[in-house]
Protein backbone atom coordinates (compact mmCIF):
# COMPACT_ATOMS: atom_id res chain seq x y z
CA UNK A 1 0.00 0.00 0.00
CA UNK A 2 1.05 3.61 -0.55
CA UNK A 3 1.97 5.60 2.56
CA UNK A 4 3.87 8.70 3.60
CA UNK A 5 6.45 7.83 6.21
CA UNK A 6 8.29 9.84 8.86
CA UNK A 7 11.75 8.25 9.12
CA UNK A 8 13.51 11.06 10.99
CA UNK A 9 12.03 13.97 12.93
CA UNK A 10 12.70 17.33 11.36
CA UNK A 11 12.89 15.79 7.88
CA UNK A 12 10.22 15.63 5.13
CA UNK A 13 8.02 12.56 4.90
CA UNK A 14 9.06 10.00 2.32
CA UNK A 15 6.78 7.99 0.01
CA UNK A 16 6.82 4.30 0.90
CA UNK A 17 5.32 1.00 -0.20
CA UNK A 18 4.30 -0.89 2.93
CA UNK A 19 2.58 -4.26 3.43
CA UNK A 20 -1.12 -3.93 4.04
CA UNK A 21 -1.58 -4.36 7.82
CA UNK A 22 -3.63 -7.26 9.15
CA UNK A 23 -6.14 -6.73 11.98
CA UNK A 24 -5.47 -8.57 15.22
CA UNK A 25 -8.25 -9.66 17.62
CA UNK A 26 -10.19 -6.56 18.65
CA UNK A 27 -8.95 -4.56 15.65
CA UNK A 28 -10.42 -3.55 12.31
CA UNK A 29 -8.73 -2.96 8.96
CA UNK A 30 -9.85 0.35 7.49
CA UNK A 31 -9.57 1.50 3.88
CA UNK A 32 -8.77 5.18 4.30
CA UNK A 33 -10.74 7.67 2.26
CA UNK A 34 -9.39 10.89 3.77
CA UNK A 35 -7.13 12.04 6.59
CA UNK A 36 -6.98 15.54 8.01
CA UNK A 37 -3.64 17.31 8.38
CA UNK A 38 -3.54 18.57 11.95
CA UNK A 39 -1.18 20.95 13.72
CA UNK A 40 -0.35 18.05 16.03
CA UNK A 41 1.08 16.28 12.99
CA UNK A 42 3.41 19.25 12.62
CA UNK A 43 4.48 18.96 16.25
CA UNK A 44 5.29 15.26 15.68
CA UNK A 45 7.11 15.79 12.37
CA UNK A 46 9.06 18.80 13.66
CA UNK A 47 10.16 17.00 16.82
CA UNK A 48 8.22 19.16 19.28
CA UNK A 49 6.50 16.07 20.71
CA UNK A 50 9.09 13.66 22.12
CA UNK A 51 9.77 10.05 21.22
CA UNK A 52 7.42 9.25 18.33
CA UNK A 53 7.46 5.72 16.98
CA UNK A 54 9.90 5.64 14.07
CA UNK A 55 9.42 4.95 11.29
CA UNK A 56 5.90 6.35 11.60
CA UNK A 57 2.84 6.85 9.43
CA UNK A 58 1.41 10.16 10.75
CA UNK A 59 -2.24 11.21 10.81
CA UNK A 60 -5.15 10.95 13.24
CA UNK A 61 -8.19 12.55 11.60
CA UNK A 62 -9.26 9.54 9.58
CA UNK A 63 -12.42 8.83 7.63
CA UNK A 64 -12.53 5.33 6.22
CA UNK A 65 -14.45 2.19 5.44
CA UNK A 66 -14.07 -1.06 7.37
CA UNK A 67 -12.59 -3.72 5.11
CA UNK A 68 -12.27 -6.57 7.63
CA UNK A 69 -12.48 -7.30 11.33
CA UNK A 70 -9.98 -9.18 13.43
CA UNK A 71 -12.41 -11.13 15.63
CA UNK A 72 -16.10 -12.05 15.60
CA UNK A 73 -16.92 -10.15 18.82
CA UNK A 74 -16.52 -6.75 17.10
CA UNK A 75 -19.84 -4.94 16.59
CA UNK A 76 -18.61 -2.90 13.62
CA UNK A 77 -19.40 -4.34 10.20
CA UNK A 78 -17.54 -4.63 6.92
CA UNK A 79 -18.39 -1.67 4.69
CA UNK A 80 -19.28 0.58 7.63
CA UNK A 81 -17.96 4.15 7.55
CA UNK A 82 -15.99 5.13 10.65
CA UNK A 83 -13.91 7.97 12.03
CA UNK A 84 -10.60 7.31 13.76
CA UNK A 85 -9.24 9.99 16.15
CA UNK A 86 -6.00 10.74 18.03
CA UNK A 87 -6.71 8.37 20.94
CA UNK A 88 -5.83 4.82 19.86
CA UNK A 89 -5.94 2.76 23.08
CA UNK A 90 -6.15 3.10 26.85
CA UNK A 91 -5.49 0.54 29.59
CA UNK A 92 -8.92 0.74 31.23
CA UNK A 93 -7.43 -0.10 34.64
CA UNK A 94 -5.46 2.91 35.89
CA UNK A 95 -6.92 5.52 38.26
CA UNK A 96 -7.64 7.89 35.38
CA UNK A 97 -9.44 5.31 33.24
CA UNK A 98 -11.49 4.13 36.23
CA UNK A 99 -12.50 7.75 36.94
CA UNK A 100 -13.76 8.32 33.38
CA UNK A 101 -10.64 10.32 32.46
CA UNK A 102 -9.13 7.99 29.90
CA UNK A 103 -7.66 11.00 28.10
CA UNK A 104 -5.07 11.07 30.92
CA UNK A 105 -4.25 7.33 30.87
CA UNK A 106 -0.56 6.78 31.61
CA UNK A 107 -0.36 3.95 29.06
CA UNK A 108 -2.42 5.59 26.32
CA UNK A 109 -1.46 5.14 22.67
CA UNK A 110 -2.07 7.69 19.94
CA UNK A 111 -2.61 7.34 16.21
CA UNK A 112 0.06 9.01 14.15
CA UNK A 113 2.39 9.30 17.14
CA UNK A 114 2.93 6.08 19.07
CA UNK A 115 1.12 3.84 16.54
CA UNK A 116 0.75 4.26 12.79
CA UNK A 117 -1.96 6.59 11.57
CA UNK A 118 -3.78 7.71 8.47
CA UNK A 119 -1.30 9.05 5.91
CA UNK A 120 -1.74 5.78 4.03
CA UNK A 121 -4.24 3.80 2.02
CA UNK A 122 -4.99 1.39 4.89
CA UNK A 123 -4.58 1.25 8.66
CA UNK A 124 -5.56 -0.99 11.54
CA UNK A 125 -7.22 0.40 14.65
CA UNK A 126 -8.72 -0.86 17.89
CA UNK A 127 -12.43 -1.24 17.22
CA UNK A 128 -13.26 0.43 20.55
CA UNK A 129 -11.69 3.66 19.31
CA UNK A 130 -13.45 3.81 15.94
CA UNK A 131 -16.68 5.78 15.72
CA UNK A 132 -19.54 5.16 13.28
CA UNK A 133 -20.02 8.39 11.34
CA UNK A 134 -23.28 10.10 10.43
CA UNK A 135 -23.72 10.06 6.65
CA UNK A 136 -23.04 13.78 6.33
CA UNK A 137 -19.51 13.27 7.72
CA UNK A 138 -18.59 10.09 5.83
CA UNK A 139 -16.50 12.14 3.39
CA UNK A 140 -13.34 14.32 3.32
CA UNK A 141 -15.24 17.20 4.97
CA UNK A 142 -15.75 14.97 8.00
CA UNK A 143 -12.04 14.35 8.61
CA UNK A 144 -11.26 17.57 10.55
CA UNK A 145 -14.04 16.82 13.02
CA UNK A 146 -12.05 13.82 14.30
CA UNK A 147 -9.55 16.07 16.09
CA UNK A 148 -10.07 19.76 15.40
CA UNK A 149 -13.78 19.33 16.04
CA UNK A 150 -13.45 17.06 19.05
CA UNK A 151 -10.74 19.00 20.88
CA UNK A 152 -12.63 22.26 20.37
CA UNK A 153 -15.79 20.65 21.73
CA UNK A 154 -13.94 19.35 24.79
CA UNK A 155 -12.50 22.83 25.40
CA UNK A 156 -15.91 24.45 25.03
CA UNK A 157 -17.30 22.30 27.82
CA UNK A 158 -15.03 24.14 30.26
CA UNK A 159 -16.33 27.48 28.98
CA UNK A 160 -20.02 26.64 29.37
CA UNK A 161 -22.09 29.17 31.25
CA UNK A 162 -20.36 32.12 29.62
CA UNK A 163 -21.83 34.32 26.91
CA UNK A 164 -18.76 35.94 25.34
CA UNK A 165 -16.16 33.53 23.96
CA UNK A 166 -12.81 34.47 22.46
CA UNK A 167 -11.01 32.17 20.01
CA UNK A 168 -7.29 32.79 19.54
CA UNK A 169 -6.07 31.30 16.28
CA UNK A 170 -8.80 30.94 13.67
CA UNK A 171 -7.88 27.76 11.82
CA UNK A 172 -9.20 24.21 11.62
CA UNK A 173 -10.45 23.91 15.21
CA UNK A 174 -11.83 27.43 15.63
CA UNK A 175 -13.76 27.47 12.37
CA UNK A 176 -15.58 24.31 13.49
CA UNK A 177 -16.07 25.39 17.10
CA UNK A 178 -17.58 28.77 16.26
CA UNK A 179 -20.48 26.97 14.62
CA UNK A 180 -21.25 25.02 17.81
CA UNK A 181 -20.78 28.09 20.02
CA UNK A 182 -23.13 30.20 17.88
CA UNK A 183 -25.68 27.36 17.92
CA UNK A 184 -25.52 27.48 21.73
CA UNK A 185 -26.16 31.23 21.71
CA UNK A 186 -22.67 32.50 22.48
CA UNK A 187 -21.08 35.67 21.12
CA UNK A 188 -17.76 34.77 19.50
CA UNK A 189 -14.77 37.10 19.25
CA UNK A 190 -12.12 35.85 16.80
CA UNK A 191 -8.44 36.68 17.16
CA UNK A 192 -6.06 35.99 14.27
CA UNK A 193 -2.51 36.78 13.32
CA UNK A 194 -2.41 40.55 12.88
CA UNK A 195 -3.37 41.36 9.30
CA UNK A 196 -4.71 37.90 8.40
CA UNK A 197 -7.70 39.22 6.48
CA UNK A 198 -8.64 35.82 5.00
CA UNK A 199 -9.04 34.21 8.42
CA UNK A 200 -10.92 37.25 9.69
CA UNK A 201 -13.26 37.16 6.69
CA UNK A 202 -13.99 33.48 7.37
CA UNK A 203 -14.71 34.26 11.03
CA UNK A 204 -17.18 37.00 10.06
CA UNK A 205 -18.82 34.67 7.55
CA UNK A 206 -19.28 32.06 10.28
CA UNK A 207 -20.88 34.50 12.71
CA UNK A 208 -18.16 36.18 14.78
CA UNK A 209 -19.42 39.44 16.30
CA UNK A 210 -15.90 40.92 16.28
CA UNK A 211 -12.57 40.06 14.65
CA UNK A 212 -9.11 41.46 15.25
CA UNK A 213 -5.45 40.69 15.64
CA UNK A 214 -4.30 38.73 18.66
CA UNK A 215 -2.29 41.76 19.73
CA UNK A 216 -5.35 43.85 20.65
CA UNK A 217 -8.06 43.58 23.27
CA UNK A 218 -11.72 42.95 22.42
CA UNK A 219 -14.25 45.74 22.88
CA UNK A 220 -15.82 43.93 25.87
CA UNK A 221 -14.43 41.56 28.51
CA UNK A 222 -14.74 37.88 27.63
CA UNK A 223 -16.21 35.18 29.83
CA UNK A 224 -13.79 32.63 28.38
CA UNK A 225 -10.99 32.42 25.84
CA UNK A 226 -9.82 29.28 24.04
CA UNK A 227 -6.32 29.26 22.57
CA UNK A 228 -5.67 27.14 19.49
CA UNK A 229 -2.53 29.00 18.43
CA UNK A 230 0.49 27.29 20.06
CA UNK A 231 1.94 30.58 21.26
CA UNK A 232 2.65 30.84 24.98
CA UNK A 233 2.78 34.64 24.84
CA UNK A 234 -0.97 34.62 24.18
CA UNK A 235 -1.74 33.36 27.71
CA UNK A 236 -1.14 36.73 29.46
CA UNK A 237 -2.79 38.55 26.54
CA UNK A 238 -5.91 36.39 26.88
CA UNK A 239 -5.92 36.87 30.66
CA UNK A 240 -6.14 40.60 30.04
CA UNK A 241 -9.14 39.98 27.80
CA UNK A 242 -11.25 37.92 30.22
CA UNK A 243 -13.40 39.30 33.01
CA UNK A 244 -13.12 38.57 36.73
CA UNK A 245 -13.74 34.87 37.25
CA UNK A 246 -13.06 34.19 33.56
CA UNK A 247 -11.13 31.25 32.17
CA UNK A 248 -8.36 30.89 29.60
CA UNK A 249 -8.19 27.44 28.03
CA UNK A 250 -5.21 26.14 26.09
CA UNK A 251 -6.44 23.51 23.64
CA UNK A 252 -3.15 22.59 21.98
CA UNK A 253 -0.96 19.60 22.74
CA UNK A 254 2.16 21.74 22.46
CA UNK A 255 2.84 25.41 23.14
CA UNK A 256 5.87 27.65 23.23
CA UNK A 257 6.97 28.77 26.69
CA UNK A 258 4.61 31.05 28.59
CA UNK A 259 6.41 34.28 29.56
CA UNK A 260 6.35 35.63 33.09
CA UNK A 261 3.40 37.89 33.79
CA UNK A 262 2.18 39.89 36.78
CA UNK A 263 -0.06 38.13 39.28
CA UNK A 264 -2.64 40.88 38.79
CA UNK A 265 -3.60 39.27 35.47
CA UNK A 266 -4.53 36.02 37.22
CA UNK A 267 -6.01 37.54 40.33
CA UNK A 268 -9.77 37.98 40.83
CA UNK A 269 -10.37 34.26 40.33
CA UNK A 270 -9.32 34.04 36.71
CA UNK A 271 -8.22 30.56 35.65
CA UNK A 272 -5.77 29.01 33.19
CA UNK A 273 -6.19 25.35 32.25
CA UNK A 274 -5.17 22.96 29.51
CA UNK A 275 -7.09 20.39 27.50
CA UNK A 276 -5.41 17.02 26.98
CA UNK A 277 -6.40 14.52 24.28
CA UNK A 278 -10.04 13.39 24.30
CA UNK A 279 -12.31 10.63 25.53
CA UNK A 280 -14.63 8.31 23.67
CA UNK A 281 -17.54 10.05 25.37
CA UNK A 282 -16.47 13.32 23.77
CA UNK A 283 -16.99 11.72 20.35
CA UNK A 284 -20.25 10.06 21.37
CA UNK A 285 -21.62 13.45 22.47
CA UNK A 286 -20.09 15.56 19.73
CA UNK A 287 -21.24 13.93 16.52
CA UNK A 288 -25.00 14.05 17.26
CA UNK A 289 -24.60 17.73 18.22
CA UNK A 290 -22.49 18.48 15.14
CA UNK A 291 -25.18 16.94 12.95
CA UNK A 292 -27.90 19.07 14.59
CA UNK A 293 -25.99 22.34 14.08
CA UNK A 294 -24.96 21.17 11.38
CA UNK A 295 -21.20 21.78 11.55
CA UNK A 296 -19.64 22.24 8.12
CA UNK A 297 -15.90 22.17 7.53
CA UNK A 298 -14.06 24.38 5.07
CA UNK A 299 -11.27 22.28 3.61
CA UNK A 300 -8.37 22.40 1.18
CA UNK A 301 -7.63 18.95 -0.24
CA UNK A 302 -4.29 17.43 -1.25
CA UNK A 303 -3.48 14.00 -2.70
CA UNK A 304 -1.63 11.66 -0.35
CA UNK A 305 1.66 12.16 -2.22
CA UNK A 306 1.51 15.90 -1.46
CA UNK A 307 1.45 15.46 2.33
CA UNK A 308 4.67 17.46 2.67
CA UNK A 309 3.11 20.36 0.76
CA UNK A 310 0.07 20.27 3.06
CA UNK A 311 2.32 20.31 6.14
CA UNK A 312 4.34 23.21 4.74
CA UNK A 313 1.19 25.18 3.94
CA UNK A 314 -0.09 24.59 7.47
CA UNK A 315 3.26 25.54 8.99
CA UNK A 316 3.35 28.90 7.19
CA UNK A 317 -0.30 29.73 7.90
CA UNK A 318 -1.48 29.35 4.31
CA UNK A 319 -4.42 27.03 5.12
CA UNK A 320 -7.68 28.75 6.00
CA UNK A 321 -10.03 26.19 7.44
CA UNK A 322 -8.54 22.69 7.39
CA UNK A 323 -6.16 20.70 5.18
CA UNK A 324 -7.20 17.17 4.22
CA UNK A 325 -5.36 14.40 2.36
CA UNK A 326 -7.67 12.56 -0.03
CA UNK A 327 -6.71 9.02 -0.97
CA UNK A 328 -7.18 7.30 -4.31
CA UNK A 329 -9.78 5.12 -2.58
CA UNK A 330 -12.08 8.13 -2.33
CA UNK A 331 -11.87 8.89 -6.06
CA UNK A 332 -12.61 5.22 -6.77
CA UNK A 333 -15.76 5.31 -4.63
CA UNK A 334 -16.90 8.58 -6.22
CA UNK A 335 -16.60 7.14 -9.71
Amino acid sequence: MHAMLLEEVGKPLVPAELPRPQPQPGQVLVKILACGVCRTDLHVVDGELPNPKLPLVPGHEVVGQIESVGSPDISLQNGQMVGIPWLAWTCGACEYCRAGRENLCEQARFHGYTVDGGYAEYMVADACYCFPLPDIYANPEGAPLLCAGLIGFRALRFAEGGRRLGLYGFGAAAHLLIQVARYQGMEVYAFTRPGDSEAQDLAIKLGAVWVGGSDILPPQPLDAAILFAPVGALIPIALQAVRKGGIVISAGIHMSDIPAFPYSLLWEERQVRSIANLTRKDAEDYFPLARRVPVQSHITTYPLAMANVALTDLRRGAVHGAAVLVMGAWQELET
